[in-house]
């Protein structure tokens, strides 16, 4: 089939799932445009800053269009393009977009609390705390993944039987890494002009814009050739920045000009896809079990992950994006919309395999992020663009993707710590919870359990992530049911979407279990990686099945009728219809 018939088709799909669905869910949970959202009433410089809609758009997108949708959607093709591309449609639509408004709008309506502390709210103390360790273990593994990813990305080094020298790649690396760095420090510029200027619309599109060209022009010019072990160094220096520092002044800036690359590097591929019209190479279907990567249930939905339905994005969308949100009107488009650009981007990344592949469907060699970042490179240049602008162009933005995540989970996982940690009286706590409370303390702990894990590596770490992203959707899903139900709004639509991510991760997290130990018994095994992943695969297991049966019961137990003083404290946002 033409790949072009593939992305229009899903265009459409996921246009309609937006126009349909999305205001369907609006309408029946209720938005007002009216209200005062937490980002006005709470307006503190720092998390809480009221952002124009679009910006807090392009922050989402940003941040949750990471690493997975080009990787899961190409690692997952060994099961045939069609499945996949079901999964992304159907899963992006009913799962992942369902997800992202839902925690956005729970988020919204509670004074922009994290999942963490709407738990507590609708589920009770005990499942606040269980589900807090487990998003701290869980960004502690997105950490070490995209870290590692990213550091990756930028080294100019190889080894080779031991000896180490430049690699063909280096200038390219090198100079998308630098790019990097002065994204960041123009993104402050950029950052200072916006609070002292007041730039909105046309004149703050602009501003991003010259601030985006000006890092690209510099950084090409200026490659920083380096290894892997200083770019994993200054990888992290960044992100203890961007957990730190005010929203306004590093990562909104950063994320709506990485937006503006984002855009360009889609509309590259759908014109290249345009002109080009390659065939989609790949097989249809290739069967149910594949040697190398399992069964096509449940391997399939957790390698798809961020394409079709993620429980990272609800992090973004309760713990940053609900804090940002001026009116409630932009919710739809910030939570619904954003996930739905995601899945389009995952479609266009199986395309491009698609196109990379051989006439007999043999997958083109090299990491996803390669194959997708070579195919789209060679889109630009038919369009008279340099190969080295191309290429320097296209690894900054698959480098971009993983990096864009890293800010906003690293700022997470701390929230996660603190919160942890927190108690309702903090001015007259014990020292050693206010230590442990600390944002900067509190960040440190998080990076360096984090850089810990970066040492078991990223293709190790990739598996444990994708399960460990399906079961904290699952857990968001039920949260989700508990708060619709208490608040009297539409919670039917949540239930399949639970039932399905419940049985898809734990049965991938046992198979996974299952796995490390015959890797034990046949002596292959290594502590610091399949015992590490063991560890956590156990400990997220466990922390899972606790949260689920305790949630569980208060979903079933609770009567719409009966009224818990936050039941009653819920009865003022109460739906609205728009």
């Amino acid at each position: 089939m033409n790949t072009l018939v593939i992305v229009v088709i899903a265009a459409c799909c996921l246009a309609a799932g937006y126009l349909l669905y999305g205001r369907w869910l609006a309408h029946k949970w209720g938005i007002d445009p009216n209200a005062k959202t937490p980002a006005v009433t709470k307006e503190d410089g720092q998390d809480y800053v009221p952002t124009d809609g679009w910006v807090v758009f392009a922050h989402q997108f940003s941040s949750i269009a990471g690493a997975g949708p080009v990787t899961g959607a190409i690692q997952a093709a060994v099961f045939g393009w069609v499945p996949v591309f079901l999964w992304i449609i159907l899963g992006g639509i009913f799962f992942g977009a369902v997800t992202d408004f839902g925690a956005l709008y729970a988020s919204v309506k509670n004074e922009g609390k994290s999942m963490g502390l709407l738990i507590e709210q609708y589920i009770g103390k005990t499942g606040k705390k269980l589900f807090l360790l487990f998003c701290w273990l869980f960004t502690l593994i997105v950490i070490a993944a995209f870290a590692d990813m990213v550091a990756g990305t930028f080294n100019a080094y190889e080894t080779v039987d031991g000896v180490t020298s430049l690699s063909a790649a280096a200038t390219v690396n090198g100079a998308a890494g630098s790019i990097s760095l002065l994204f960041i420090a123009f993104a402050v510029v950029f950052g200072l002009i916006q609070k002292k200027a007041q730039f909105h619309g046309w004149k703050q599109t602009v501003l991003g814009l010259v601030c985006t060209v000006a890092a690209f022009v510099i950084g090409m010019n200026c490659p920083l050739i380096t290894t892997k072990a200083n770019w994993s160094y200054m990888v992290f220096a960044y992100i203890f920045l961007a957990a730190v520092l005010p929203m306004w002044l590093l990562m909104e800036p950063r994320d709506l000009m990485t937006t503006f690359m984002f855009a360009g590097m889609i509309i590259g591929a759908v014109v290249g896809l345009l002109v080009a019209h390659p065939a989609m190479n790949l097989a249809p279907y290739t069967g149910f079990h594949n040697e190398k990567s399992g069964d096509l249930f449940p391997i399939l939905f957790v390698t798809v992950a961020c394409g079709a339905v993620s429980g990272f994005h609800s992090l973004v969308s309760s713990g940053t994006s609900s804090k940002a949100i001026t009116n409630e009107k932009d919710m739809p488009k910030v939570g619904f919309g954003a996930m739905l650009l995601e899945s389009l981007l995952a479609v266009l990344a199986l395309c491009v395999a698609g196109a990379a592949a051989s006439a007999d469907g043999t997958p083109a060699a090299g990491t996803p992020f390669a194959i997708f970042s070579s195919g789209v490179a060679g889109f630009l240049e038919m369009f008279g663009i340099p190969v080295y602008a191309a290429q320097c162009f296209m690894t900054m933005c698959v480098s971009a993707l993983a990096l864009t995540s890293l800010d906003s989970v690293a700022r997470i996982g701390r929230m996660s710590f603190q919160e942890l940690f927190s108690v309702d009286n903090m001015e007259h706590a014990e020292g050693w919870r206010k230590l442990l409370c600390n944002k900067y303390f509190a960040t440190v702990i998080t990076l360096v359990c984090g850089y810990i894990l970066t040492q078991i590596g990223y293709s190790n770490i990739w598996p444990l992530f994708g399960s460990a992203n399906q079961l904290l959707s699952a857990l968001v899903l039920i949260t989700l049911c508990v708060f619709l139900r208490v608040t009297g709004r539409e919670n039917r639509t949540l239930l399949v979407p639970l039932v399905v991510m419940l049985c898809v991760t734990f049965t991938a997290l046992v198979e996974r279990c299952i796995a490390l130990v015959k890797a034990y018994n046949a002596g292959t095994a290594v502590f610091m990686v399949e015992g590490l992943q063991l560890i956590i695969a156990v400990l997220l297991m466990v922390l899972g099945v606790i949260i689920v049966v305790h949630s569980g019961k208060v979903l079933f137990s609770k009567s719409t009728a009966s009224k818990t003083e936050n039941d009653k404290r819920s009865e003022m946002n109460k739906p609205a219809h728009c």
